[in-house]
């Protein structure tokens, strides 16, 4: 069996302890608590316990413990990879998404994220997933939902002279819903009638 990877040896485990109370970090306090355990001779398997962890766990944060000290026993969280569109490309892309596709340009009428993936090829040379586009819409506070596309010969007078202009059932002088019908109006017949 391998031996233990040893501790470094300029913290007692006082001073550990002490570091752990001064900490604003829980998981640094966790991990020093279960080092400074290490150091009064507690077997690895019952320290990495105080600090809620299992042995190979407290072993890679002994090696950190070693190459940096106390600070290396702090989360460090990346920031994740570096966003392949920048912010000007992002508000590009929005304000083409804004204005729509051209039909004759795009040979779409509405935009779609394969579109949409096209697009962001051409013009910034970077290749996205179609489901990333939908991702990085939603990012950009477009919604899935779009509105009913409109066909680029489509005359606004003939539509309006195509909607319904009829009154309101109301203004006509009809009853809105059954219940402000009376019985006498509809007689129902005797074969309807329930007990």
């Amino acid at each position: 069996m391998p031996s233990a990877v040893r501790l470094r040896e300029d913290y007692s485990c006082e001073e550990l302890r002490a570091l752990a109370r001064r900490s604003k970090t829980v998981n640094q306090s966790r991990r020093l608590l279960s080092l400074a355990a290490v150091r009064d001779g507690m077997d690895r398997g019952a320290a990495a316990k105080i600090g809620g962890m299992d042995r190979q766990t407290l072993r890679d944060w002994v090696h950190r413990f070693n190459a940096s000290g106390p600070e290396g026993l702090i989360d460090n969280w990346t920031e994740g990879p570096k966003p392949r569109l920048s912010a000007e490309q992002l508000a590009q892309l929005a304000q083409i998404v804004e204005a729509g596709p051209d039909p004759k340009k795009d040979g779409v009428v509405r935009w779609r994220r394969i579109d949409l993936k096209r697009v962001i090829a051409e013009n910034f040379g970077v290749d996205f997933h179609s489901r990333y586009v939908g991702k990085l819409l939603h990012k950009l506070g477009f919604s899935h939902i779009s509105a009913r596309p409109r066909h680029p010969a489509q005359d606004e007078r003939i539509v309006e002279a195509f909607k319904n202009v009829w009154p309101a059932p109301s203004a006509r002088g009809l009853p809105r819903s059954a219940s402000d019908q009376s019985a006498s109006t509809y007689p129902a017949s005797k074969g309807l009638l329930r007990p």
